[in-house]
């Protein structure tokens, strides 16, 4: 049953894939989906991009095990977006074309701005690849009773080739109708769990939490602040890294600031972030009744028996809501559920192996290798081909990866986005002042920064729950860099600035950013 639904939605995609990528003629169309959707479906698009398996699969889990502090989870995510509506979503529409570096490009030196810019944009999106791929590899094997690494291997390398296809044969219409589809099938499984767990406790929400907080063990402290972050000193201040690199990684990442471009106006972008929250919104306030549901029906213990990080924990609520195991409408809830957890990583796989291959293609083979001389042809036919090859790199470092816990992934994703790509977007749009020296050292301090701390941070050694967990060689204390790395990069790119020279026409080419950031007067 499960490899029947499996089949049934990639069919479905694959063909709205072939028959919407048909009317793919230009740059634009590939980039920008020709910029035909309405705010409404833009914003079901970018629900369906933020809306990773992370969210559906890890906060459920969270909740599950820690109660209060998981849910913390749904709570940053869902802030994020008030971030990205206040401070990017009108300016990025209106001042770029294609890629978050039109707009710095716009103001500074083009070739260095894209250079880095460019680089941020596939490491965060391979980073984010990553969590999504390896989540995938794990999710389907253990969907499919298979084991062994060969079988996650050869899942992660399905899953690669249809990423693939699915941009180079759809490019950004094809992905849009895909993560439009994916929005859907995720609010309607979400919402039948949530339908059957309130049922389940009489739609008396005080019964539910009041089963979740027997069945955990902790007792009122499940339903209380510090089970998981409240630990310590240490862990407290792990939480606030955590907290700033969730808020601002979302106004910082590739795969959701080209969503933007999508559109026809500034206007139709804010009416594309007010439906994306309120559907994200609605999607988190469900993860409460799926979250707290679990720790009541099945308890941590089960679900940490099944995965140590409480990834099956909405799978196996599923299966239990259904009727238990052995059941039949246990087994076609659990099938129902799992292909919508393998939608939910494919759609966004695809959004961010196109944003990846949109900046190679745009950014650094059109305006630094070929300095402007490319044709739109030759540029898409770029992007293709590099949408290939970073799916292959993804593809081949997911199978060395397989292991790495994917929650620590796309939490360094946002960590990275916040740290170089946000404090660059904010400096280029808001300081008159801000020159090319200021935005590559932001960028590049901002990225080096991130990952330095990372490779040095308990995710990586000095723990069982380490990459290396026999080795340790960890010296920075925190699993997230952000409270260091965020800040750092801000103060690299005023100090970048402020030692450097003002740019030529630097104040004359702001105001006319200014202007066009707000008014939408010249926008492509």
């Amino acid at each position: 049953m499960i490899i029947v639904l499996f089949l049934l939605f990639v069919a479905i995609t694959l063909g709205i894939t072939v028959w919407v990528g048909r009317n793919n003629r230009s740059a634009t169309d590939f980039y920008a989906g020709g910029r035909s959707f309405s705010g409404f479906q833009n914003g079901l698009a970018i629900s369906g991009d933020y809306m990773s398996a992370a969210s559906f699969l890890g906060i459920t889990g969270s909740i599950a095990l820690f109660g209060y502090d998981g849910f913390l989870y749904s709570v940053g995510f869902l802030v994020a977006w008030l971030v990205a509506l206040l401070l990017v979503a009108e300016p990025l529409r209106n001042s770029g074309r294609f890629t978050m570096a039109d707009i710095l490009a716009f103001r500074m030196r083009q070739r260095p701005v894209r250079t880095a810019a460019g680089i941020s944009t596939i490491v965060v999106s391979i980073v984010y690849l990553l969590a999504q791929m390896v989540g995938a590899g794990s999710l389907v094997a253990l969907l499919l009773g298979v084991s062994g690494d060969d079988a996650k291997k050869g899942i992660i390398l399905g899953v690669g080739a249809l990423m693939i296809f699915y941009v180079t044969m759809g490019g950004m219409k094809g992905t849009t109708w895909v993560q439009i589809i994916k929005a859907g099938l995720l609010m309607a499984g979400a919402l039948l769990l949530t339908v059957l767990v309130m049922n389940r406790f009489g739609w008396n929400l005080s019964a539910l939490l009041g089963s979740a907080a027997e069945s955990s063990g902790k007792g009122d402290a499940f339903l209380e602040p510090g089970l998981k972050y409240g630990i310590s000193s240490l862990t407290r201040l792990d939480f606030i890294s955590l907290g700033l690199a969730l808020v601002l990684g979302t106004a910082g990442l590739p795969h959701i600031l080209v969503r933007f471009y999508t559109v026809p106006t500034a206007r139709a972008a804010r009416t594309s972030v007010n439906w994306a929250i309120a559907v994200i919104g609605i999607f988190y306030l469900m993860t409460i009744a799926l979250g707290f549901g679990a720790a009541a029906l099945i308890g941590p213990e089960a679900i940490k028996a099944s995965n140590p990080a409480g990834t099956t924990a909405a799978l196996m609520l599923a299966e239990e809501l259904g009727g238990g195991p052995a059941s039949t409408t246990g087994a076609l809830l659990l099938a129902v559920i799992s292909a919508v957890a393998f939608a939910t990583i494919l759609a966004v796989v695809a959004g961010l192996t196109l944003a990846s291959s949109a900046s190679f293609a745009h950014d650094l083979y059109a305006h630094v290798i070929r300095k402007g001389r490319a044709g739109e042809k030759q540029e898409v036919r770029v992007a293709r081909w590099s949408a290939v090859a970073i799916g292959a790199v993804a593809v081949a470092l997911s199978m060395l990866a397989d292991k790495l816990n994917t929650a620590a992934l796309v939490a360094l994703a946002f960590a990275i986005a916040a740290s170089a790509n946000v404090p660059t977007i904010v400096f280029s749009l808001f300081w008159k002042r801000f020159t090319t020296m200021g935005a590559l050292a932001g960028i590049y301090g901002g990225l080096a920064s991130s990952l330095l701390l990372v490779i040095f941070s308990p995710v990586v050694s000095g723990k069982p729950t380490s990459v290396f967990p026999s080795a340790d060689f960890h010296l920075f204390p925190l699993e997230n860099p952000g409270l260091i790395s965020i800040p750092l990069g801000f103060l690299l790119g005023w100090l970048g600035t402020v030692l450097s020279r003002p740019e030529e026409r630097g104040a004359e080419k702001h105001a006319e950013l200014e202007i066009r950031s707000l008014t939408g007067i010249g926008a492509n």
